[in-house]
């Protein structure tokens, strides 16, 4: 069993996807611990605590940056029981980079959804990107988290088409479709020990 903590910074779509597949039994080895935000408003925090009931906190910044701030986290997570021994953290629009002293401590334990089809359109933005170079297709990203953005070992993609009429808020919503369903699938192959990394490859078991 895996104790996962799920961190974010708005409305927590990603999160919502997550908690559901959980409830409906297709995560078997996934106990959720706690959901963590940086934005004491994010609309996620209730959505975890009353529809789901997971625990949730919040850690502001205070002008804290880098490991200073992440240091918090660390000790939430152990509040609950996630260590990088048996823990998995889920990034869902999670809005801040994490220091590199704690990716080195969760390494390979942290996940994140992106979407674009990487490595093309790292960061924000990114259907804003692909709309505005005038890509065909485009979609999203499951990773692993490493030193830098958005460059971390591939788990799983899916690409969606785009039409000559599509507005970036049509991009969007098709990605957003695809990551909701790619997420919780990335997090049952880790899960279920389905996942083998070589080198900075991904194998699927």
């Amino acid at each position: 069993m895996l104790n996962m903590a799920i961190l974010i910074s708005g409305r927590g779509s990603n999160m919502h996807a997550i908690l559901s597949s959980h409830a409906q039994s297709k995560l078997r080895y996934i106990k959720p611990c706690v959901v963590i935000s940086n934005n004491k408003d994010a609309p996620g925090l209730k959505i975890a605590k009353e529809q789901f009931g997971i625990a949730t906190e919040v850690i502001l910044s205070n002008g804290k940056k880098g490991w200073e701030y992440d240091r918090e986290i660390d000790s939430v997570l152990k509040k609950y029981g996630v260590y990088p021994s048996n823990g998995i953290i889920c990034l869902a629009g999670y809005m801040r980079i994490l220091s590199a002293q704690f990716v080195k401590k969760y390494k390979l334990r942290i996940l994140n959804v992106h979407p674009s089809l990487l490595p093309s359109f790292k960061g924000l933005n990114a259907q804003k990107q692909a709309f505005d170079y005038g890509v065909k297709i485009s979609g999203c990203t499951v990773h692993f988290i490493d030193d830098n953005i958005d460059t971390g070992p591939i788990i799983i993609q899916e690409s969606v088409p785009i039409y000559d009429t599509d507005t970036e808020e049509d991009i969007s919503k098709r990605i957003l479709k695809i990551e909701h369903k790619l997420y919780p699938l990335a997090i049952k192959l880790f899960s279920d020990g389905k996942l083998r990394l070589e080198g900075r490859k991904v194998h699927l078991l």
